[in-house]
This record gives structure tokens, C-alpha cells and sequence, in this order.
């Protein structure tokens, strides 16, 4: 019968070459993690398992990335904000966790600012016989594939596209159709209070730090202004931002700080008509669910690497960037905004956001054509 399974030879899975079980290693924070997910697909095309080790804060977003196995929390005390001793008790841990996970290989994602060399001789002393990543010093020993940023690895390319470089070069690749798009699973409703919506915006005011954070006044204006033309919005932020979220709402928006987990953030953000965001995780979550972003980027770091990663080759772009991309703090790595008064994002005037939202409608083709400035259906 045509298409039928066929008898194996006897023998024959022996002539098959074993698929690895690999450990992907990404560290720091939710939106980093979800940036690799390209390259955790690629390294699950070709292994047999992937583990995917993860700080606390990244962990969430590993949870949510197709491709991967099961996910381990470790905080590394070079990369979280609580201090940790580096001593044989932290080595044993980590020990541990390889001797349960038995990778045969190591893949190890960094941005451009770090280096893989101390999880790397972490890995080295666990017994993972081979490590790959991305280093501008030299790593002896330590890795077995190296990229060399500036060289093998160009720097201003998207982290996305840096990770995924990254498992190429340790021989995992993406399979065919995978065009390398963020992609999260959606097995989650939105709450109640969003399903029962028709159109609306969501307004995310938080930041990881102040100085990419638009201010709260410009917030809390903008949906008072959508508000005002009838447009439902809302208002997104952690547990840790809910008195952020609550001023932001006023009378007008609804307020939904602290209340999702990711996977239900992920569905508020993939039903609204525009996802209002600064460089935060959740803009990478936007991202990967397919919205329209307005992106309030401040350029403490480079966006031509943290812009939400939305490539597209048969569709407009469905990100509009707004903020001084030239001010005095570009590329400082601020978290408290050097130069007085914010200018790079405080100049982004509630119009601003509002003609981005337009270009967006008029781009964006899954969405049926309209006006912002129109009265939406049912709105009094």
C-alpha cells in the first residue's frame, strides 16, 4: 500500500547516526530567552532532547518555546542580581544538574556584551565533551566550536539571528519551512474581561530599567486619548509593576498588572489591534505572536539587535520604531537615563504614538481596514 510503513532491516537503526541530547544554555533575562527560540528550534531539529538551562527570570519564557524538552533554573552569579559565592557547594549544583540532564553537548547563547566562558568551564569540569559559542577572547580549551564576534559572527545583526549563527555553527539548522520567526506555543486563553473584546490597544509601561522606560504621565495620557475616541485599552505589566499599572489605567483603561501568566499575556497581546511597548520582554512576546508593535526604544542598547524581531519577506513591516535613536545615551547600557530629562523617549509625544497606530492600520493586512479616528462599532 502506497505510503505504508516498511519493514527495517535487521540492523539498520544501528547505521543511523544518534541524535545528541543538547543543553542550550541562555541565562539572563525573558526576553532574551525568547530571542533564541530560531536557534532552540534548529538545535531541536537535530537532537534527540534539548534541556534548556535558564536564570529565574528567563525561565518563564523557556516554558513557552516550541522545541524544547524541559527546562532547568540555574542562577549564575555572573549574571544575576543577587550575589552568589563561588564555591564548591555552587559547583556540586551545578554538577548535579548536568549528571541528570546527560547532554552530550553544550550550545551556549550570549549577547554580544557577554562571554560564554564561564558557564563554559563549568561545563568543561561537569564533563560535557563538547561546547559551543561565541567568544572574543580566546578559549583555550574551553570550547570546541568558537565564533569570533566581528569576524565569523557579524555584530549588528538582531539577537536572534546572532543565537541561531550560533547553532549553526555547532551544526544545527533549521528544518525546511521554518523561516526563523519568534514563535511561542499558544495553549492559553486571554482572561475573561479581554476574550469579551472586540477591538483594543495594550499599553505595557514597564521597563526592566528606568531609561527605557517612556514616562508615565506620556502613559497614562495616551489611554486617556484612546479613551476618548472610543478605542478599549489594556494595560499590561508584572506583578512587581501593578501600582505602575493601576495610575496608567485611570478610569479609563483596564488594568491587568500582575493578573496573566505569560502564556495568558501572550494571548492579551496577540488580539490587540496595536501593542503599545518599550524594550521589555514582553515586546519580544508581542513579537512572537505576530502584533502590530509601536516600539518606545530607547537607544541605550542598539536596536538594530534588541527592536522587537519581526522579519518578514511577503509582508510591510508590522513594527514601528519611535524614539531619538541618535541621543547623547546611545549605546551606554544605562539604566538610569545619563542626560537630563530623558529626552530620547520623553520626546515621543502622545501624536506621535497615535500616527505610528495609523500607519500600522494601513500596513498591517490581517487587519480589516479602518480609522483610528472612527467610532468603533457598538461604542457610544
Amino acid at each position: 500500500m502506497s505510503g505504508a510503513a516498511q519493514p527495517r532491516a535487521a540492523g539498520a537503526d544501528s547505521a543511523l547516526p544518534r541524535r545528541p541530547r543538547v543543553l542550550v544554555v541562555r541565562l539572563d533575562s525573558f526576553g532574551d530567552v525568547l530571542v533564541a527560540g530560531p536557534a532552540v528550534r534548529a538545535v531541536a531539529a537535530g537532537a534527540s532532547h534539548v534541556t534548556m538551562l535558564c536564570g529565574p527570570q528567563g525561565a518563564p519564557a523557556a516554558d513557552l518555546l516550541p522545541g524544547v524538552d524541559r527546562v532547568r533554573v540555574w542562577a549564575a552569579p555572573w549574571v544575576t542580581e543577587t550575589a552568589r559565592p563561588i564555591d564548591d557547594a555552587l559547583l556540586d549544583e551545578f554538577r548535579a544538574l548536568i549528571a541528570e540532564e546527560r547532554p552530550d553537548e553544550a550550545v551556549v547563547l550570549t549577547s554580544f556584551h557577554q562571554s560564554p566562558l564561564p558557564v563554559a568551564l563549568l561545563l568543561r569540569l561537569a564533563g560535557v565533551p563538547r561546547v559551543s559559542g561565541a567568544s572574543v577572547d580566546h578559549p583555550g580549551s574551553l570550547l570546541d566550536v568558537r565564533l569570533r564576534p566581528g569576524e565569523d559572527l557579524p555584530e549588528e545583526i538582531p539577537e536572534a539571528e546572532r543565537a541561531l549563527r550560533i547553532a549553526e555553527a555547532a551544526g544545527f539548522r533549521l528544518p525546511p519551512g521554518d523561516a526563523g520567526r519568534l514563535v511561542v506555543r499558544r495553549d492559553a486563553a486571554p482572561p475573561p474581561v479581554v476574550a469579551g473584546l472586540g477591538r483594543y490597544v495594550v499599553v505595557h509601561p514597564g521597563a526592566s530599567v528606568p531609561a527605557r522606560s517612556w514616562p508615565e504621565t506620556h502613559h497614562r495620557a495616551l489611554v486617556a486619548e484612546y479613551g476618548r475616541r472610543g478605542v478599549p485599552v489594556v494595560v499590561t505589566g508584572s506583578p512587581g509593576e501593578a501600582a505602575l499599572t493601576a495610575a496608567v489605567a485611570g478610569g479609563t483603561g483596564i488594568d491587568l498588572g500582575g493578573r496573566t501568566t505569560p502564556a495568558e499575556l501572550a494571548e492579551v497581546l496577540a488580539g490587540a489591534e496595536v501593542v503599545v511597548v518599550g524594550n521589555t520582554g514582553p515586546a519580544h512576546l508581542a513579537a512572537a505572536v505576530g502584533a502590530s508593535i509601536i516600539s518606545l526604544f530607547s537607544p541605550v542598547v542598539p536596536a538594530v539587535k534588541w527592536a522587537p524581531y519581526a522579519p518578514s519577506e511577503d509582508l510591510p513591516p508590522l513594527v514601528e520604531l519611535l524614539g531619538d535613536q541618535a541621543a547623547p545615551c546611545r549605546l551606554s547600557r544605562a539604566r538610569e537615563c545619563p542626560v537630563p530629562g530623558h529626552p530620547c523617549l520623553s520626546g515621543v509625544r502622545v501624536e506621535d504614538v497615535l500616527e505610528a497606530h495609523e500607519r500600522l492600520l494601513d500596513r498591517a493586512s490581517r487587519i480589516t481596514p479602518r480609522s483610528l479616528r472612527s467610532t468603533p462599532e457598538g461604542a457610544a
